[in-house]
């Protein structure tokens, strides 16, 4: 079984990964901060071998130059006078010593350095022998408690038995700070040259993706209905795709029209053989008559109710219109109220502009039937507020409120009140199409329809719709 917390964080970490710009730039981070590291590794490897090799070389001529600077006398004393040209050696306890010791019983005596104030105790050939040359290097203390590199060989100074050793000691401590030293400059400027060029290459890789934010933006206006095809000079590689939107945006449109065409001609077609129909049902007479003028009632509010729908199936996703909610709610407020003497109706309306995302004919249709039933069922009081959303998508819808002060709706028939032809109250006139045909064309712009009680008392229909983009 999963666990909630777990399964909340990979979602969480997942999010960002769906942004091209994000992928890219994390992938081209990566790929910086791991070659950075391969190079800083690579610099400092060979840096430190370089070191140690020219560390060794210098140990290697110094132990020469001694070994050609000293002899014995008469006596198999040692005698000489070293100059390795390097002050350190005279520097006490610098951790840079030479000393010559005899090995042979016929050579005595024994020379070091000034800055050897004490004996470096040389290990046993059993614990690191010599090799086929009578050298060896090995690692040892030094007086100060630094670490230094000993190069060390017996070498025959008169005859054939007088031999002494010989030491050459560099201090290995100075060495690894020098090459510490390096390391931490060299991680410093791979650093700082690391954060700029992620932070340049960031930079160019949000300026190459510039052409897309602006296509996201200019099809959004396009389905805000602020524009009607992709304009602008777009880059080689985004420019097929512009052309290939505006095609499709006007195949749409072409679509769109067709359609239109096609259910106004359905729509003439079909309003003859009606009204012949109704005509003769009058002239009949009587039940019959009535009945069939009925039923022809029955049919003409069918066809248009479906050839709406189909209208609105025509159009859904395709352009969106722009229709101004205040002009046309005054409007009709000032017919309906005409119309309604007895009904106080009034209108509320926000401070700032509000655009239906939808035709102005649709917006007619459902402020016109939700009036047109609180009217039917109002006493004194019919009240008609719009309001912006105060959510996260405020920019992108608006809620319609019509409240009467009428006998309402119980709330277990609110359903069954937008179910098309369902009528809770056979004694009022109508055909129980009102309520559903609202919720039909607000289902059509993907809005929301909702049935509650009024502050007035009687019923409240709430209807959120889709805004335009200003």
């Amino acid at each position: 079984m999963d666990h909630p917390v777990l399964s909340l964080g990979l979602s969480t970490l997942k999010k960002p990964f769906r942004y091209l710009a994000f992928r890219v730039v994390a992938f081209s981070t990566l790929w910086a901060v791991l070659a950075l590291v391969v190079i800083a590794t690579i610099i400092s490897a060979l840096f430190r071998q370089a070191s140690e090799r020219g560390f060794e070389s210098l140990l290697t001529a110094h132990l020469f130059n001694l070994i050609s600077s000293v002899g014995v006398d008469e006596s198999g004393r040692l005698s000489g006078a070293p100059n390795l040209g390097d002050l350190r050696f005279t520097i006490p306890q610098s951790g840079w010593y030479w000393a010559v010791e005899p090995v042979s019983d016929d050579v005595n005596g024994r020379l070091m350095s000034l800055s050897l104030l004490g004996n470096l105790p040389s290990p046993s050939t059993d614990e690191i022998p010599f090799n086929s040359e009578f050298q060896r290097s090995y690692m040892a203390n030094g007086l100060a408690g630094e670490t230094i590199e000993v190069f060390e060989s017996e070498f025959v100074l008169a005859g054939d038995s007088s031999i002494a050793r010989f030491r050459v000691m560099g201090n290995r401590s100075e060495l690894e700070a020098d090459i510490a030293a390096f390391e931490r400059q060299l991680y410093i400027a791979l650093t700082v040259f690391g954060l700029g060029m992620i932070a340049i290459n960031a930079i160019a890789i949000l300026a190459g993706l510039t052409p897309l934010r602006r296509v996201r933006e200019a099809l959004a206006e396009i389905r805000g209905g602020a524009a009607q095809r992709l304009d602008g000079a777009f880059p080689a590689e985004i420019a097929p795709l512009a052309d290939e939107t505006n095609a499709l945006i006007e195949n749409n449109r072409r679509i769109v029209e067709r359609s239109r065409t096609q259910v106004g001609n359905l729509a003439h077609s079909l309003k003859t053989p009606l009204a012949v129909l109704t005509n003769e049902a009058r002239a009949i007479g009587g039940r019959k008559g009535d009945l069939i003028a009925e039923q022809a009632g029955a049919m003409q509010q069918q066809v248009e109710h479906y050839l709406q729908r189909a209208r609105m199936a025509a159009q859904r996703d395709t352009i969106v219109f722009r229709t101004p909610v205040q002009q046309v709610l005054e409007r009709m407020v000032r017919v309906i109220a005409k119309l309604n003497p007895r009904v106080d109706l009034s209108l509320q309306m926000p401070d700032q502009e509000i655009t239906f995302a939808g035709e102005q004919e649709d917006l007619e249709e459902i402020a016109g039937n939700l009036l047109e039933n609180a009217m039917k069922w109002a006493r004194e009081q019919v009240s008609v507020t719009v309001h912006g959303d105060a959510t996260d998508d405020a920019r992108r819808s608006f809620t319609l409120f019509v409240d009467d002060d009428g006998p309402g709706i119980a709330e277990e028939d609110r359903r069954d009140a937008l179910v098309r032809g369902r009528r809770l109250d056979e004694t009022k006139p109508g055909t129980g199409l009102g309520l559903s045909i609202v919720a039909d064309l607000v289902k059509e712009y993907g809005g929301d329809i909702a049935l509650s009680r009024s502050p007035l008392g009687g019923l409240r229909a709430a209807v959120t719709l889709k805004r335009a983009q200003q």
